[in-house]
């Protein structure tokens, strides 16, 4: 739009300048030669000629369009559409900017497990839900106009030129086909003819006139320099007017505002379906995490020490393993201190008798009856053993044997007793 207005900004330019060239400084010209050429009516009549060619000129000059009566600038139209899509890239970018922002703090409130922040991000999601909603209503609107307008462009820009500009010049920069005529050839090559012709007028004045009349000079090569600045307005006025130009620029806005223009609108709308589905999903899935968090909390104000906790009650499998361990090591540190040392009956009976004396005692104390329940199997009076040793014994060293036999000796001193 920009290169289409300057070049009909051009185009007008030119028809100006020429009109006001040909108007002002020609007639000043002829004005003082008449004076100057009185006495010779041959160089008056040529004059004469010259000035209805000028006057020729300018008829045919205002026969070209006048774009100043259009109502619609295309720079006007330009920088709306520029402002437009400023703030459309600006409002998207924000959009997108929340959108991350909420989900940084919807995962940060999931990691704490905090209510507040979940909360909060429940407020900003069902506002970005509302304005992704929003949005895609905008986008969907602007593409299906712009559809419209792209079935037809052709039409929609001849009813806005109704009126203002002729029909046939519209078809001519809309289809810029072979076929068509310039509408503008005539005036041109009418323009063309009339230069040319002062041009061979002056020359013959300054060939003919000049050594009559030297005075006259300079207002003739002053007139030719006006014919030759037309001229030059006339080759570049030609090469604006022609189809070319503005079509190129009116196929370019067209392909940028039906092809480019829409399909990034349908992307921005496809950009708003995901983002409002997605937020509806976040919001949906919010209370789920909010009862976990709930169920969590009520589990971590019960005391982890508490028997009729279900957490403690997982874990009190674990401690039979630990008294069988410990079991073990005292039976194997009594094993191997009967090993190192050679047991005494005395001395054996009293160290076996002591543990067990000490917990009767406690048990009585605490008005209980002496029980043999929680004393190790080593310290009660179990059954003695058989006097043979058991068939797995063989396969053990002789010190290992003889360990297993006092330990067994003093479990029957011990029984006995």
């Amino acid at each position: 739009m920009y290169n289409a207005n300057h070049t009909l900004g051009g185009v007008q330019s030119l028809v100006t300048g020429t009109m006001a060239s040909l108007r002002s400084g020609l007639q000043q010209h002829l004005e003082r030669l008449d004076e100057i050429f009185s006495t010779r009516g041959d160089f008056v009549q040529t004059l004469r000629f010259m000035q209805q060619m000028t006057d020729s000129v300018v008829k045919q000059l205002l026969g070209l369009p006048d774009w100043v009566r259009a109502e619609t600038d295309l720079t006007e139209l330009a920088d709306r559409a520029a402002t437009a899509e400023y703030y459309r890239w600006l409002s998207y970018l924000l959009l997108l900017i929340l959108d991350l922002v909420i989900c940084l703090m919807a995962c940060l409130g999931l990691a704490k497990q905090s209510r507040w922040l979940l909360t909060t991000m429940m407020v900003c999601g069902v506002l970005a839900l509302i304005l992704s909603w929003a949005s895609l209503g905008a986008d969907l609107a602007t593409a299906v106009g712009t559809s419209d307008f792209c079935v037809a462009p052709d039409r929609f820009i001849l009813s806005q030129t109704q009126g203002v500009v002729g029909s046939d010049i519209v078809h001519y920069y809309l289809y810029c086909n072979q076929t068509l005529t310039n509408p503008f050839q005539q005036p041109l090559a009418v323009f063309q003819r009339s230069m040319t012709t002062m041009q061979i007028q002056i020359q013959g004045l300054l060939q003919f006139a000049v050594p009559l009349f030297p005075t006259a000079e300079r207002d003739l090569l002053g007139i030719q320099k006006v014919l030759n600045t037309s001229e030059s307005s006339l080759h570049q006025l030609t090469a604006l007017l022609d189809c070319r130009g503005l079509n190129k620029d009116y196929v370019d806005a067209m392909f940028g505002v039906c092809y480019d223009g829409v399909e990034g609108v349908l992307y921005l709308c496809l950009f708003s379906l995901l983002s409002a589905a997605a937020f509806t999903l976040m919001l949906c899935a919010v209370p789920r995490a909010w009862r976990n968090i709930a169920r969590e909390r009520e589990y971590g104000d019960i005391d982890e020490e508490d028997p009729f906790n279900p957490r403690a009650r997982r874990t009190n499998p674990q401690t039979p393993n630990h008294n069988l361990q410990s079991l073990c090591s005292y039976s194997s540190s009594l094993g191997s201190q009967s090993s190192i040392h050679r047991p005494h009956t005395a001395n054996t009976t009293a160290n076996t008798t002591a543990p067990l004396t000490e917990y009767m005692n406690h048990t009585a104390l605490f008005g209980g009856t002496p029980r043999y329940e929680n004393v190790p199997l080593i310290g009660r009076g179990s059954p003695p053993p058989s006097v043979y040793p058991p068939p797995f014994m063989n396969r053990y060293s002789p010190t290992m044997r003889a360990t297993y036999l006092s330990m067994t000796e003093d479990q029957n001193r011990h029984f006995h007793t």
